[in-house]
C-alpha cells in the first residue's frame, strides 16, 4: 500500500480542486450581459440592477411582491375537457401539457388570486408565458370568467397581468371562442361599476391583445414590452417596408395613445394601489398605517409621555 498515492494525493486534490458552482446561483442579463446573483435578482423582481431590463417572472413570484405581506389565496378555476380535438403535431397535446406542468409546477397558463394591496382588497389574474407561451385556451377563458365573477361577488376591482403569444392552436376554434367569452366577463365588471386594470407585460400578442388585454379601464405596461396583434416580422414581410425603430413596443404605443402609463415593475405595486383606490373612490393609502401595539397592563408612562400629559 502506497500511503502517498492512496491517501495524501487524493486529499490534496480534494482541497485544491476547483469546486463546481451550481448553475442556478447566477443569471445573465439578456440585455447587458451582467451576471446577477439569484437572490439579488429575485429581490429586485427579476429586473436587472444594472440596465433595468425586465426579465420574465412567474405569476406566483409576481403576486409575492404585489400583495401585502406576499399573502394571497388562489381562486378555483373550472378545468375544461382534456384534448377536446385529439390534436397532435410532433407531440400529442396531453404530452405537451404534462411537459409544461412539469416545467412550471403549475396546472395551466393563468393564476387567479385574492388578496390586498395597500389594504385594498382586489382580485388578480396573471398569465405565465413559460407555460406554452401563455397561450389562451379554454382554461384561460375559464380563469378570466372566474376572476370576474369573484370580483363582482366580493365587490372588488380586477387587475390582470397579460403575457401571451396568442390563442392555443391545439384547441382550434375552442381557443378563439375565448375572445368573446372573456369580453362578456369584462362587461360583467363594467355593469357592476368595478375597475378593470390591465398590466401588459412582455410579450402580449395575438388574440389576447384583440380581446381582454385591451378592454381595461386603465392600461399600464412594463418597459419595452412587445404589444401587438401580428408581430413586426410578419408586418414587414407583408407590406415589404422597414418599420420604425421600437415599433409595437410599450414606449411607442404610449406616445401614440394606446397606453396610459409605462411603469417599472419595482414601482408597479405603488402605482396600482394609487389607481385602484382612486377608481374605488377611496382616500389615498397611508404608508405605515398598521395599528399601534396596545400598551401592556401595569406599564408606567415614559418621561416623554409624562411631559405630553403635563
Amino acid at each position: 500500500m502506497n500511503w502517498i498515492t492512496n491517501y495524501v494525493r487524493p486529499r490534496i486534490n480534494s482541497i485544491f480542486s476547483r469546486r463546481e458552482m451550481p448553475e442556478n446561483l447566477w443569471h445573465k442579463c439578456n440585455e447587458c450581459g451582467t451576471m446577477l446573483f439569484h437572490r439579488e435578482l429575485a429581490e429586485n423582481q427579476n429586473v436587472c440592477t444594472q440596465c433595468d431590463h425586465h426579465m420574465a417572472i412567474t405569476p406566483r413570484d409576481r403576486f409575492q411582491h404585489l400583495f401585502d405581506g406576499g399573502i394571497f389565496s388562489e381562486v378555483d378555476v373550472p378545468v375544461p375537457k382534456d384534448d377536446p380535438l385529439n390534436f397532435r403535431d410532433q407531440k400529442k397535446y396531453p404530452d405537451r401539457m404534462k411537459a409544461a406542468q412539469k416545467k412550471t409546477g403549475e396546472k395551466e397558463a393563468m393564476l387567479v388570486a385574492l388578496g390586498e394591496i395597500g389594504r385594498t382588497p382586489i382580485v388578480a389574474a396573471a398569465q405565465d408565458f413559460s407555460f406554452m407561451g401563455g397561450s389562451m385556451g379554454m382554461y384561460v377563458g375559464n380563469a378570466i370568467i372566474a376572476a370576474a365573477q369573484e370580483a363582482v361577488k366580493l365587490n372588488r376591482p380586477l387587475i390582470l397581468f397579460s403575457a401571451a403569444g396568442g390563442a392555443r392552436m391545439q384547441e382550434g376554434i375552442l381557443s378563439l371562442m375565448q375572445m368573446p367569452r372573456t369580453t362578456v366577463a369584462v362587461e360583467m365588471l363594467k355593469e357592476a361599476n368595478l375597475p378593470y386594470i390591465v398590466v401588459l407585460t412582455h410579450p402580449t400578442t395575438g388574440g389576447v391583445t384583440a380581446s381582454y388585454a385591451m378592454l381595461g379601464d386603465v392600461h399600464i405596461s412594463e418597459p419595452n414590452a412587445l404589444i401587438c396583434f401580428a408581430g413586426p416580422r410578419v408586418i414587414e414581410q407583408t407590406i415589404r417596408e422597414k418599420l420604425p425603430e421600437g415599433f409595437q413596443r410599450a414606449e411607442y404605443l404610449l406616445d401614440h395613445g394606446m397606453l396610459d402609463r409605462v411603469t417599472k415593475r419595482t414601482e408597479m405595486r405603488e402605482e396600482l394601489i394609487t389607481i385602484t383606490r382612486m377608481l374605488m373612490n377611496q382616500p389615498p393609502a397611508v404608508k405605515g398605517d398598521l395599528p399601534a401595539p396596545e400598551p401592556k397592563e401595569g406599564t408606567e408612562d415614559t418621561p416623554a409621555e409624562e411631559a405630553v400629559e403635563k
